[in-house]
């Protein structure tokens, strides 16, 4: 039957094939207009997730192998809280800082150093340590300020040197004497230097200390 003859305004009167084929088109129409109007947001939403996907893949991988190392992770945090206390009793407390700066002082002049200079300048405050520097300008060979330098390395504490300087020993009057008491043997073989340097010793920040930087840092913040 040609589409001209059918009759739309008494549809009952179509043949079967043509109903038949009528109403799939109304339900094709109707299932295409709810996938429209009902899913594309939805399309377009799961498009998004799927975006991010792969960047939530790589993290939760990073994430799965920090959870298989956790114990190692724990082991390790034992073991540096073992030598962060270890490095913490190295560091003198307020009644020890004096003996230190002695300790300092006496290794220079066991390795035949002669002190112009030993001034201990104000404390540093850092988080939970103080920084004290020492200005130190010493004369004596190279070799003299090689045990000297080991001499502090080998002290119970930790101290530290910084911005070391090492000039020819200027001509002085006390040079003029010393070369006249040494033959020219010995002064060819310890020729005299002019050395200035920094040592720095540390003490750790006692409790109260602490929550007194603390609160003068919030203080800061606040203005």
């Amino acid at each position: 039957m040609n589409i001209n003859e059918l009759d739309f305004e008494n549809i009952g009167s179509w043949p079967i094939s043509a109903r038949f084929a009528a109403t799939f088109i109304i339900f094709a129409a109707v299932l295409g207009g709810g996938f429209y109007y009902f899913t594309q947001d939805k399309i377009a939403e799961l498009e998004k997730v799927e975006a991010k996907e792969d960047p939530l893949k790589v993290e939760f991988k990073k994430k799965q192998g920090k959870a298989a190392n956790l114990e190692a992770y724990k082991l390790q945090m034992v073991e540096m809280k073992k030598r962060f206390g270890s490095m913490l009793r190295q560091l003198p407390q307020k009644t020890e800082v004096a003996d230190l700066l002695v300790e300092i002082s006496q290794t220079g002049l066991s390795n035949n150093l002669e002190f112009s200079l030993f001034k201990p300048s104000g404390e540093i405050r850092k988080e939970f340590y103080a920084e004290l520097p020492v200005n130190i300008n010493v004369t004596g060979s190279y070799h003299d300020f090689g045990g000297f330098a080991t001499g502090i390395a080998a002290l119970p504490r930790i101290v530290t040197i910084h911005n070391i300087e090492m000039l020819p020993w200027e001509d002085s009057d006390a040079k003029k004497k010393a070369n006249e008491t040494k033959s020219e043997t010995e002064i060819d073989g310890d020729k005299k230097l002019t050395i200035t340097l920094v040592a720095k010793t540390y003490r750790y920040l006692d409790q109260d200390e602490i929550t007194e930087a603390t609160t003068k840092k919030k203080k800061k913040r606040r203005r």
